[in-house]
């Protein structure tokens, strides 16, 4: 273990998180969940989930036999749901292919969807013991400053070079608190904005320290400004106080949630309004109602404005399709609804 290592292991031993649910038990099925929750999202954030998740789908048996809607219903509101639908088709590839186990090896653990080499890295050192590098965001941000990396993140010779380092730091032994100190170091100590660089074990050997450029460190990743897409969000209830969602199709955006139905703010929305405009003579059957305001929900590669319309269906209402359903409140919680249908849904 070089010196690099031992001030990450000593850091763990004296501050790390050793009460993270998935550290107690550590089996390599909650270590796998947790691992996929943790991609793109803070540990904070994904431990209630975590607990729910377990707790409905305790093993790879459980989580395979369910429904993706019932998965989805659990993952609502976490974000980023094809990790939701990676976890529930990898779990029925295990069953197929691994008994229903968790592969403890490289390749079989990066055949699986939403498993990357950081990943699997996390995975075979936390649930095997096995050691093996990672390269999450956290562990980036520690070997680019430590290092004093100037390549721009995303880059693939600075990708390479990060990877070359992780592995020579990565120990054969004490690799489960390595693993876990260094991410919990990048997360809490070399942190993006005011790293704790006078509590910092590193210090006397940062690179980035020493020419002061730890606030510039890693490079940010070249990105292009992200486009404006602006769209119409339908929040329609019926006369029975049900409301109308739509099923995503796959492979775009909340591919196999459940929505409001959404459509370009460019269509005429009276071609929406009038699928339920009966002209029966007996009073308006469709009323337009105040609506909550503008929002923006933020993508990774685009802004979606969201301009809502209230409807009430006075009268009857259709009474559905497989991509169209009416729902109650209650029934809404059984389904996947991603956080900006959540967020009008609350003005009911």
């Amino acid at each position: 273990m070089d010196a690099f290592a031992k001030a990450i292991v000593g850091y763990y031993r004296e501050r790390g998180r050793k009460a993270l649910p998935w550290q107690h038990p550590r089996t390599p099925y909650r270590v796998w969940v947790s691992e996929i929750m943790l991609q793109q999202t803070q540990v904070e954030r994904v431990i209630d989930y975590f607990n729910r998740f377990v707790s409905n789908f305790p093993d790879v048996s459980r989580l395979a036999a369910a429904e993706l809607d019932e998965v989805l219903a659990h993952w609502s509101g976490l974000g980023y749901y094809a990790r939701a639908r990676n976890l529930h088709a990898s779990a029925r590839l295990m069953l197929e292919r691994h008994n229903g186990e968790l592969p403890d090896d490289l390749e079989s653990l990066l055949s699986l969807p939403g498993i990357g080499k950081s990943t699997a890295g996390a995975i075979l050192s936390s649930a095997f013991g096995i050691p093996a590098p990672i390269l999450d965001g956290n562990v980036r941000r520690v070997l680019a400053r430590f290092h004093e990396v100037k390549g721009a993140t995303g880059d693939s010779a600075t990708e390479k070079e990060l990877w070359r380092l992780a592995e020579i730091h990565t120990p054969r032994d004490g690799i489960r608190e390595y693993t876990q100190g260094i991410m919990d170091f990048g997360a809490r100590l070399c942190r993006k904005s005011r790293p704790a660089c006078p509590e910092c074990p590193l210090a006397d050997d940062c690179r980035a320290l020493a020419s002061r450029s730890v606030s510039m460190l890693p490079v940010p990743r070249r990105r292009r400004a992200r486009p404006l897409r602006r769209v119409r969000f339908f929040l329609v209830t019926d006369h029975q106080g049900r409301v109308l969602l739509e099923s995503r199709p796959s492979g775009g955006i909340w591919s196999g949630l459940w929505t409001l139905p959404e459509r370009d703010l460019a269509e005429d929305k009276r071609e929406f309004i009038g699928q339920f405009d009966t002209n029966s003579g007996h009073g308006p059957s469709v009323e337009e109602l105040p609506p909550p305001s503008v929002f923006r929900h933020h993508f990774t590669h685009f802004e979606l404005e969201v301009h809502p319309v209230r409807l009430v269906i006075n009268r009857f209402s259709d009474a559905g399709s497989e991509v169209r359903r009416w729902v109650t409140k209650e029934e809404c919680e059984g389904l996947g609804i991603p956080s900006a249908t959540k967020r009008l849904l609350a003005h009911l």
